[in-house]
């Protein structure tokens, strides 16, 4: 029993045969420069290409511009870094002056205290040996 719906082989072969022919004749057309389908097509692609070439171009202007902002503000923070770490060093230098100060008073009135003592020890005994 034979089926209707199976093509034959010779059946393949010209429906195959009428594909080619048919991109073919697609792709002369396509090759023709003087054909207003073409002409019209390669413009729209031109225009497709400067569009994009101009948006690349916008994009870089962009990215430059964002770089340029990105230094200036880095010049910025590191002129504001310095100036805090120039007044910290000021601050530490005042501190550690002050610090200074008040070790220099704390071992005078330490000194004076222990001259005291020591003088007090020395009358005590000068008056017990003189027996009074």
């Amino acid at each position: 029993m034979s089926n209707n719906n199976d093509p034959s082989f010779q059946d393949r072969r010209n429906h195959a045969s009428a594909a080619k022919k048919s991109l073919l004749a697609k792709f002369r057309t396509a090759l023709n420069p003087d054909d207003p389908v073409a002409i019209e097509k390669r413009r729209q692609r031109e225009a497709i290409v400067a569009a994009r070439s101009e948006r690349v171009a916008q994009r870089e202007a962009a990215r430059k511009e964002h770089e340029r902002e990105l230094t200036k503000q880095a010049a910025i923070a590191a002129a504001a870094a310095e100036e805090a770490k120039r007044i910290a060093a000021e601050q530490a230098a005042l501190a550690a002056a002050e610090q200074a100060e008040r070790d220099a008073a704390l071992k005078a009135e330490q000194k004076a205290a222990r001259d005291a003592r020591y003088a007090a020890r020395k009358a005590a005994k000068k008056e017990r040996r003189r027996g009074y």
